[in-house]
Parts: C-alpha cells; sequence; structure tokens
C-alpha cells in the first residue's frame, strides 16, 4: 500500500499547475485580436451600447480585475456566462464533453488493439516480411496529418461507399460506436505508430534479457515466458509514451472533430475562439488542462502497478 501513498498527495500539487494553466491560458485568450462585443452586435452597434455591455461582461475592467473575478466565480463552481451563447458556460461545456470523452477513449482503445498485436508479431518475427510491412505502416503513420486522413476516410466510407455518417455522434451507445467509428479511427492510425514503434523496441529487449533467457533455459513455456516476463515489463514505457501524447491526442481530437462535425469541445473550443468567447475558451483550456494532468496521473498508477519495483 505504501507504494501507492502518491494517490493521495498527488491532487494536491496538481492545484498549482492548474492554477498556473489558467494564468497563462487567461493572457493568452485575452491577447486574441478582436472584440466579442462588437462580434456580437455587429458594426452598427453604437459607443454607448457597446460600453453598456462591455460592462455587464466586466469586460471593461483591467485585466487581472478579469482574472480575479474569474477566480472568484471558478471558487464558486462557476464559469460566468457566455457573451454568445447567453447560457451559463458550465452547462454549455457540460452537453459538449461526452462527445470528446467517448471519442478519446474509443480512439485510444482503437489505437491500442492496432498496436500490440502488431508490435508482438513485428518483435517476434524480426527480420520477415511481416516485420518489414508493420514497421512501413509506422513509418508512413507517423507522417499523415490527422486532419488528412479524417478527409480520406471520410470521401471514401461515407460519401462514397455510405458505410458510416458523415456527422454528428449518434443516439445510444451502439449510434455513438458507429458515428464517431471514423474519428476514432483517424486517431488510432495517427497514435498506433508511435506505440508500435516503442512497444516493438521494448519487447525485443526484452525477450534479449539475461532473465528471460535464464528462464528459456530452464525449459519455462515460452507463452508463459511471454506472459509474466516480456509483456508486463514492455508495457511500462509504452504506457508512460501513451500518457504524454494524450495532449497531442486532444489537440488532434480538436481538428477531427472539426473534420466530422462532431459536437464536442473541440468544435465548441473553435467556434468560441472565433466568436471570442472568452469565458468558454477558457473553461474548455482547464478541462482538457485537468484531463492530461488526470491522464498522466492515471498512467503513473498503471505503471505502479505494472512494475512493484517502481516508487513514485
Amino acid at each position: 500500500m505504501d507504494r501507492f501513498k502518491f494517490v493521495l498527495t498527488r491532487p494536491i500539487q496538481l492545484i498549482p499547475v492548474l492554477l498556473g494553466v489558467s494564468v497563462i491560458s487567461f493572457v493568452l485568450v485575452h491577447s486574441i485580436p478582436g472584440d466579442p462585443v462588437r462580434i456580437l452586435l455587429g458594426t452598427r452597434a453604437t459607443a454607448e451600447v457597446i460600453a453598456k455591455v462591455r460592462a455587464q461582461y466586466g469586460l471593461d475592467e483591467p485585466i487581472w480585475v478579469q482574472y480575479l473575478l474569474f477566480l472568484k466565480n471558478l471558487a464558486q463552481g462557476e464559469f460566468g456566462r457566455s457573451i454568445i451563447y447567453k447560457t451559463p458556460v458550465l452547462d454549455l461545456v457540460g452537453t459538449r464533453i461526452s462527445p470528446t470523452v467517448f471519442l478519446l477513449v474509443y480512439g485510444v482503445l482503437l489505437s491500442v488493439a492496432i498496436a500490440l498485436p502488431l508490435a508482438v508479431v513485428s518483435a517476434a518475427r524480426r527480420g520477415s516480411w511481416a516485420d518489414h510491412a508493420i514497421r512501413l505502416y509506422s513509418t508512413v503513420g507517423l507522417g499523415l496529418p490527422t486532419f488528412w486522413l479524417g478527409i480520406v476516410l471520410l470521401i471514401v466510407f461515407s460519401l462514397r461507399l455510405g458505410l458510416f455518417p458523415v456527422s454528428g455522434w449518434g443516439q445510444g451507445f451502439l449510434g455513438h460506436l458507429h458515428h464517431l467509428f471514423l474519428p476514432a479511427l483517424s486517431i488510432a492510425i495517427a497514435l498506433s505508430p508511435i506505440l508500435i514503434r516503442n512497444l516493438r523496441a521494448s519487447l525485443i529487449a526484452e525477450m534479449d534479457s539475461d532473465h528471460v533467457i535464464a528462464a528459456r533455459s530452464r525449459g519455462v513455456p515460452q507463452a508463459r515466458i511471454f506472459a509474466r516476463h516480456v509483456l508486463p515489463h514492455a508495457l511500462i514505457p509504452t504506457v508512460t509514451l501513451l500518457g504524454v501524447n494524450i495532449g497531442w491526442l486532444i489537440g488532434g481530437t480538436v481538428v477531427v472533430e472539426q473534420v466530422f462535425s462532431v459536437p464536442g469541445l473541440g468544435s465548441l473550443m473553435v467556434s468560441s475562439i472565433f466568436a471570442r468567447d472568452y469565458l468558454v475558451i477558457q473553461a474548455i483550456t482547464l478541462a482538457f488542462a485537468a484531463a492530461v494532468i488526470m491522464t498522466n496521473f492515471l498512467v503513473d498508477i498503471a505503471i505502479v502497478a505494472l512494475d512493484p519495483r517502481i516508487a513514485l
């Protein structure tokens, strides 16, 4: 149990990280050129009306005052009201979380489902045609832009073959699986090459290690050696790499949601940036930051569970 004592202390250490993210994102968001009030009211609005609306949303205050007001609302569990959508930001973001979370989990599961068997086959059959084909896939996959891949999959499987919907995320669990398959596959094809290359190298290193060779010389069945000694140790750097790539994965999800018109946080982020809806952008940024931090936290737990020798 001592190995997992960081579970109680790590969340406390993450609070300053989120605070730092909020400061940086707040400054960057307010540095975006353009006035959200002018975008909202249009070019014919008078100066008096613009000043009134700016005062209503606190946009006439210095930026440090606006940030303190933001922290005050955040401490009360609020993010204010959206300038464009005229609804509480927390409610607006809450309605968009489910598609994004489903897509992220779907994409990660597909990535693992692709990477794990291919890496095992490639490592077990080094130098064979299968190994060369898998390594070629991992090399080509690293160079494919996610948005371009999504457009190609959309044209082929949705517009030409009609196998999958063009947009949306469906109704019910099976509907979500069907509608989000192509977006998740776009993410998986972009992420799996990284996992394949890393896991293949780790598997080869473990299979050539002294303790595995000793177990093989004692007549231990190959399947048992692989399951108990090779795979658990080889998974540790791959799990770490997956956690590191979660930030990239979230960024890729924003683009994929735009391509497939998925009503998630990514598409809301893009529309809010164009509309200069500061509070919505800030809330989504913090949500993404919290997701990355919590994912790395879960990765730490998984690593400790995989290798008892590791202490955090």
